[in-house]
């Protein structure tokens, strides 16, 4: 059994290499950003990714939806400290096999692997108390934006110019400035200058 781990916390990724080393499973990969994870399963096929969902360049979800899409053999287990219902409902949505929240992955993470490895979906027994509904919020502003947009938000509220921003996320600068435009044509803003920073400041929760 073969597994990629990534994570882009270097304490996060260390700690889950030894976990599933000390399962006895065989560690192929581990990588630090989306794109590296993808390049990776892409080449060396291994059974299991166990992938944060917050990273630089593509984030778990985004990976996840590539492999499904390409229609690689590779499991995708998300390993995530997010909460929220929109995403985990992504997760399933993109074909993901396991789910894990990181607080309790020290107590789960080697039954997810045992399930996953036999073919089975796991979900964590905490997710039901754990997850945070934003069915009630659907109106909200911020629902209107993919988990990517957010990510740019939170960069813009650090007062990262789009230079920055393409840099932190892989991306190009016109790549960011299009994204820049359908965050402020989604929220309804004015195309002033600084409209989206002051809006973000106001409003976004990361």
């Amino acid at each position: 059994m073969k597994i990629l781990i990534a994570d882009d916390h270097p304490f996060t990724l260390l700690g889950t290499k030894s976990f599933v080393a000390s399962y006895g499973y065989t560690i192929t990969d581990t990588c630090s950003n989306g794109i590296s994870a993808l390049n990776l399963i892409n080449l060396h096929m291994p059974d299991i990714a166990i992938l944060d969902i917050n990273m630089p360049g593509l984030d778990g979800i985004d990976v996840a939806k590539k492999v499904q899409e390409s229609k690689l053999k590779t499991r995708v287990i998300l390993l995530t400290m997010h909460k929220e219902m929109t995403l985990f409902k992504k997760a399933n949505e993109y074909g993901v096999y396991g789910y894990i929240l990181k607080e309790h992955a020290q107590s789960e993470l080697e039954k997810c692997l045992i399930e996953v490895s036999k073919g089975n979906k796991y979900r964590s027994t905490f997710l039901e108390d754990d997850l945070i509904s934003d069915v009630e919020n659907a109106t909200d502003k911020l629902s209107k934006l993919t988990f990517s947009e957010r990510k740019i938000v939170e960069l813009i509220i650090q007062q990262k110019t789009s230079k920055q921003i393409a840099e932190l996320l892989f991306l190009s600068e016109k790549t960011v400035e299009g994204h820049r435009s359908k965050i402020i044509e989604k929220l309804g803003l004015p195309k002033e200058k600084n409209a989206l920073l002051i809006w973000a400041m106001q409003n976004f929760k990361s």
